[in-house]
């Protein structure tokens, strides 16, 4: 007999609520569930993958040891204590810094690895912590940390209300929004225009987003930086900024916007003064309006200066905290309170002295970090949920170093790039076997909801949740640790707490008074209303005020001037930007035939009068080079790319021995950042810049 169960999905920001048919134990169908107030039945191809996901023949289900004759499975209580004992070995013989943490993306996904997984990597006491974070969104939670005072208290655009909505460097039709919930966007877009909105694109690549804007203009990759500057620049000259009460620092804005023109913007950018002046006048006298930039304007050299000028450029409007404008969410568990406000250059790289942020290195550092000797050096390394080698820059060169470490574990259902390198895999279960509550992507969403969910399917015995292999793994550290009793107890209380009930502790003091039994009891979720202005009250600065102007952003202004203008491509050069799709999701979920199925996706676009100049065809195999490396690819011509620029997905390349990927192996394309320059970052934040790459194109050699 059919059931039909809900759940939502949890593999990409959208947070989408699904329905899921089963049948004699098996998933037979999955679709929206039109009962979800924040998704409203919408769902993407991703979210049928589920059920690849619970069926893929590769994925692991029991702890697995790399011996000289292959993998070998072993028990989960025999693998948390070899997995203890041979860290803390690596910290007696070489320090606790020798330990090296890497925590990729799906983390946030999960509410087991978000309750459990903080608490057993602070009992690795060590510094050289990573994450996807600064390949990601990092300039996002520096400029919201200098501006409102919490790493995490980030704005999103209110699409719902808005009437002109400004997006640079993102593709919310691909993505439904990232560091922006917003399932459905597709939908969400279409009310916009009906009630007479605007939407305004500016990106290297006429996205999907970009060809069904009202205005999409081309913008030179790095150079984003100038066109906010100049926008700006405009309307303070135009003296129709204004900023609320609270906020402090609008005469040092206009001072060091002030050469910012149009015009200058235009040299650097490509796209027309006339254009930018427009566009600034536009905004400012929009009803309601939000600037969203995401990961194209993040990932570059000038990330931090680009997030810090969305964000004045929403305040000095008066859109912040304004319906239809950049608003707050208020999610139900109030996941501020629980991570710290974050803080920047508290410690810093051993080898290149790049600055941590909210306690993490930048992962531009990993492989210096494991390669080069001296105190300090990572001996060990731990990896969780995260397929680094082909997320982060210089992929080729920590796969190399990677092979150096004296041991390393995985918390991954697969052998993958980075994982093959482990010495013990700990598998969590899949997405279905799982209760789940979205305590980070609420804390993002364009519309306040709550939602819990129960487990699709049962759990089979020999598996474990993520929870429960950091509450095994903890455990077994806690044994080996030195301390306090009281401190020891306090940590393994928090371990064996569930995850159910530290979610229903947190519905219950957090603003709406909900608990998890009261969400299980409404389908579909909870509706908790649009977004409500906050400010200056949610404030975390010290003053319940806005500092427009942090010397950190202002310092980093001439580099960036000198940069942008001195700035000139190679004759023959060429520029690397990436892309998303919505079939794709970064490296993991490349091993559902569903998903890859169809036309290729892993190819390199360009422009047909570049690929002409170079004497190249559409469909020809081709050799990029970049400061870094080398790879091969096949090219397509696309006029959907501004000439002089090339694009190449992130997250392909499946193609290294000793994966246990069959599908993606199958389709493995090339990963982009063989190509990626681990020296080419921000300094500021020390994020990878994996966009605007200088790369050359050639026919690939016979």
């Amino acid at each position: 007999m059919a059931t039909v169960r809900r759940t939502s999905c949890n593999l990409c920001e959208a947070i989408c609520g699904v329905l899921v048919t089963v049948e004699s134990g098996r998933v037979t169908d999955i679709r929206g569930d039109e009962a979800d107030p924040l998704s409203r039945g919408h769902i993407c191809p991703k979210a049928v993958a589920l059920r690849d996901l619970q069926e893929d023949p590769d994925r692991l289900t029991q702890p697995v040891r790399r011996t000289a004759t292959g993998w070998q499975e072993l028990g989960w209580d025999e693998a948390y204590a070899y997995v203890a004992s041979r860290l803390r070995a690596v910290q007696e013989t070489s320090g606790r810094n020798a330990i090296g943490v890497y925590l990729g993306n799906p983390n946030v996904h999960s509410v087991g690895a978000m309750t459990h997984m903080p608490a057993v990597v602070r009992l690795l006491k060590t510094r050289n912590r990573f994450s996807a974070t600064s390949v990601d969104q990092l300039p996002h939670m520096l400029a919201v940390h200098l501006l409102y005072g919490h790493q995490l208290m980030v704005p999103v655009a209110d699409i719902d209300r808005t009437s002109y909505l400004l997006i640079l460097g993102a593709n919310p039709l691909a993505s439904n929004g990232s560091m922006m919930t917003a399932p459905g966007f597709g939908r969400r877009l279409k009310e916009l225009r009906k009630r007479g909105g605007r939407v305004v694109v500016i990106d290297p690549r006429r996205t999907e987003t970009a060809a069904v804007a009202d205005e999409h203009h081309f913008v030179r990759p790095g150079t984003d930086a100038a066109f906010l500057l100049a926008l700006i620049h405009q309307i303070l000259l135009d003296g129709s900024a204004r900023p609320a009460a609270y906020v402090d620092g609008l005469d040092t804005v206009e001072e060091v916007t002030r050469e910012w023109t149009p015009e200058r913007a235009a040299s650097v950018t490509g796209i027309a003064a006339g254009d930018i002046r427009r566009i600034a006048r536009e905004f400012a006298a929009a009803e309601t309006a939000a600037c969203y930039g995401r990961l194209g304007v993040s990932t570059q050299q000038f990330g931090a200066i680009c997030q810090w000028a969305v964000q004045v450029l929403n305040v000095i409007t008066g859109n912040l905290d304004r319906p239809g404008g950049s608003m707050f969410p208020r999610p139900a568990v109030d996941t501020l309170r629980g991570i710290g406000r974050g803080h920047l250059g508290a410690w810093k790289s051993r080898v290149r002295s790049l600055p941590e942020f909210g306690g993490e290195l930048p992962t531009s550092v990993m492989a210096e970090e494991i390669l080069t000797p001296g105190d300090g050096q990572i001996r060990a390394m731990v990896t969780i949920a995260g397929n680094p080698v082909l997320s982060t820059p210089n992929g080729r060169r920590l796969d190399e170093a990677l092979e150096t470490l004296d041991f390393m574990v995985s918390v991954d259902p697969y052998i993958n790039e980075t994982t093959r390198h482990a010495d013990v895999i700990l598998p969590p279960t899949p997405p279905l076997e799982r209760e789940h509550y979205d305590l980070a992507f609420h804390q993002l969403a364009v519309r306040n909801t709550a939602r819990w969910n129960d487990a699709v399917l049962p759990r089979p015995s020999e598996s474990r949740h993520d929870w429960e292999i950091f509450r095994g793994l903890g455990l077994a550290l806690l044994g080996s640790a030195g301390g306090g009793l009281r401190q020891k107890a306090i940590t393994a209380l928090r371990l064996r707490l569930s995850p159910r009930r530290v979610v229903d502790l947190g519905l219950r003091v957090g603003p709406y008074r909900l608990s998890v039994r009261k969400l299980r009891r409404s389908a579909g979720g909870v509706d908790l209303g649009p977004l409500q202005p906050a400010l200056p009250g949610a404030l975390y600065t010290k003053n319940k005020r806005i500092h427009l102007a942090p010397a950190l952003i202002l310092d980093d202004l001439p580099r960036a001037a000198s940069v942008l203008l001195a700035a000139a491509p190679a004759d023959d050069g060429l520029l690397l930007i990436g892309r998303r799709h919505l079939r794709s999701n970064n490296s993991w979920m490349h091993n559902s035939a569903r998903l890859v199925k169809g036309k290729p996706r892993h190819q390199l676009l360009m422009n047909p009068a570049d690929l002409s100049a170079r004497e190249l065809s559409d469909g020809q195999l081709v050799e990029i080079t970049s400061a870094s490396g080398v790879i091969s690819v096949e090219v397509a011509a696309s006029n959907e790319m501004m000439p002089g620029v090339v694009s190449l997905p992130h997250g392909f390349g499946h193609n290294r021995p000793g994966t246990r990927l069959s599908v993606a192996n199958q389709v493995a394309g090339a990963s982009a950042n063989d190509l990626t320059d681990s020296a080419f970052t921000d300094p500021v934040a020390g994020t990878a810049a994996l966009n605007g790459v200088p790369v050359t194109v050639t026919a690939a050699p016979a």
